[in-house]
């Protein structure tokens, strides 16, 4: 009787064991998404066919978390380059054929460092509204006119910087960034 007792209170206890270990490891891989960096879900972003952003803002925002990444992140340099690529391929071809990878990889590189150096963050980037996006027709290309804004910090000060996107729909209907611009008039604020 004695050996009966012991042999289900073992059992019990393995089985107790191993429903933590099941719980434990079910409940890890359920949070694997969530304790990815913000470099990760970047670089993890299907940019073919469907996972491409639908609108001209979307193509935007996620080019704006690529620049939080470059700037505000850590990453290691096999990270940067799956960044860079990821900007790269939300770019329109003109401006990817005037922006070949190794020159764009060095240019960004060196903001980086600049970045890095003046302690600068990019503490906050947004996108206009919707309602605010400006499209257009020329010859047989359509175009979209996005603005966004940056609160940039960098010595206890705030500058706030504007720039406007130009964005062309490609073949397969996706909007690519052909150029931006850096809008005149930036404000900078005491902390």
């Amino acid at each position: 009787m004695k050996k009966v007792k012991f042999l289900v209170i073992g059992l019990i206890c393995i089985g107790i064991v191993v429903g933590f270990y099941f719980y434990l490891s079910n409940g890890n891989s359920k949070n694997s998404e969530t304790d990815l960096t913000e470099v990760q879900k970047v670089i993890l972003k299907d940019l073919s066919g469907d996972g491409y952003p639908a609108t001209p803002r979307e193509v935007v925002k996620l080019y704006n978390r690529i620049l939080c990444c470059y700037y505000n992140e850590e990453h290691t340099e096999e990270e940067f380059y799956q960044l860079a690529d990821q900007a790269i391929a939300l770019m329109d071809q003109e401006l990817a054929d005037n922006n070949p990878p190794e020159q764009y990889y060095l240019r960004v590189q060196q903001d980086i460092v600049s970045y890095r150096e003046n302690k600068k963050t990019i503490n906050n980037a947004s996108v206009c509204d919707s309602n605010e996006v400006k499209f257009a027709k020329i010859e047989d290309a359509e175009y979209a006119y996005v603005g966004a804004s940056y609160f940039i910090k960098e010595n206890g000060t705030f500058v706030k910087s504007k720039q406007n996107y130009v964005l062309r729909q490609d073949e397969e209907g996706n909007w690519k960034i052909l150029a931006f611009e850096l809008v005149e008039g930036d404000t900078a604020e005491n902390e």
